[in-house]
């Protein structure tokens, strides 16, 4: 049995989430964000909490139960408060900075290295440090 599986998913007052057969959609003042859930395993939504449940008791499927209720929680974690990543540039002549959305590094290249935000992610930069934020830890991360 999955000790993380049988916990309940608590959702805030501020957040509003959504159950359509298997795909579980959640929103909230950071986004929205969406999971298909694999048919073997059960979703529900009672009185302001979701509960994951096992369908059948295989060994791959009690591994996803525990991992889908992860996702699940992850997923209502960031559309409530969101994610931040903070990453610290050290060199001489390395630096970042900001065009518009996009990051822009200096990191000894005869070029600067711009990388665009995906979706649903913002940069900032103070210093040295550049902060990576959004709903979706996965992107973030």
């Amino acid at each position: 049995m999955s000790r993380i599986g049988k916990k309940p998913i608590l959702i805030p007052d501020n957040v509003e989430a959504k159950i359509d057969g298997q795909k579980v959609k959640v929103s909230g003042p950071k986004g929205e964000l969406s999971l298909d859930v694999r048919p073997e395993l059960l979703v529900e939504l009672k009185e302001k909490a979701i509960y994951v449940s096992l369908g059948s008791g295989n060994e791959k499927n009690k591994a996803l139960w525990g991992l889908t209720r992860s996702l699940i929680y992850n997923m209502v974690k960031g559309v409530a408060e969101g994610y931040v990543k903070k990453l610290e540039i050290e060199g001489v002549g390395y630096k970042a900075s900001l065009r518009e959305k996009d990051l822009v590094l200096n990191v000894g290249f005869t070029h600067s290295v711009v990388i665009d935000a995906p979706p649903g992610i913002s940069f900032s930069v103070e210093k040295n440090v550049v902060g990576v934020s959004g709903a979706d830890k996965q992107m973030v991360g």
